[in-house]
């Protein structure tokens, strides 16, 4: 059992936490609800890469301890729930574990295929956030990449980062951590700090409505 594959399965769990707090914080699903969007956030991103880089059967097709990994988190979530809901910054630290780790993992899988550098540390971002996107969408939120947020940004520079890492070292393992230590401090600096990207269009750019 490698670092890699324990991480993975670790990821898929906050991630379903993660999926199960928003789901149940919106309104009050049953079960059946809950567990769909834990699902859907935990393997999403993963599915999506995978489909894109032509690789079967899917992650969770093949190995069913990613199933266990998420109906133990969903589980952890309604034990814990009224705890993990009243810690609002609970709910974002499983997230940003979960894109972290996601991330590089995505990233490590996509180099594998020996596709261009820059293509997999995109496919690395799809792999980590695609599954809060389709998990915002289900839940009726605006997705956080629209929102004014350091977010895909954080996983593409630590993709990137991972990357550099594994040209100039072989110590992998070690790659992996320090990447995913990366995305997470940027993360966190941004949303304490209310950073955010320059805006596509700034206010003196809006077109006059026309009276």
């Amino acid at each position: 059992m490698t670092v890699q594959y324990i991480l993975e399965i670790i990821g898929t769990g906050f991630f379903s936490i993660s999926g199960a707090l928003a789901a149940t914080d919106k309104s009050k699903p049953d079960w059946f609800g809950v567990t769909f969007i834990g699902f859907i956030t935990s393997i999403g991103g993963g599915s999506v890469r995978d489909i894109l880089l032509g690789s079967y059967p899917l992650g969770w097709v093949r190995d069913v301890n990613f199933i266990y990994s998420i109906i133990t988190g969903i589980v952890i979530a309604s034990l814990f729930f009224k705890v993990l809901i009243k810690l609002r910054r609970t709910f974002f630290l499983f997230d940003t574990l979960g894109i972290a780790m996601f991330t590089i993992l995505g990233t490590e899988k996509a180099l594998s295929f020996n596709i261009h550098p820059l293509v997999a540390a995109i496919m690395g971002m799809f792999s980590a956030v695609m599954g809060g996107v389709l998990r915002d969408v289900l839940t009726n939120e605006i997705p956080v990449i629209f929102k004014k947020e350091v977010y895909a940004t954080a996983c593409l520079v630590g993709a990137l980062f991972y990357i550099f890492l594994d040209s100039v070292s072989e110590n992998r393992n070690l790659n992996i951590i320090i990447s995913m230590f990366l995305i997470f401090i940027i993360r966190i600096i941004s949303i304490k700090y209310n950073l955010s990207l320059p805006k596509f269009r700034t206010e003196d750019q809006e077109e006059p409505v026309n009276k």
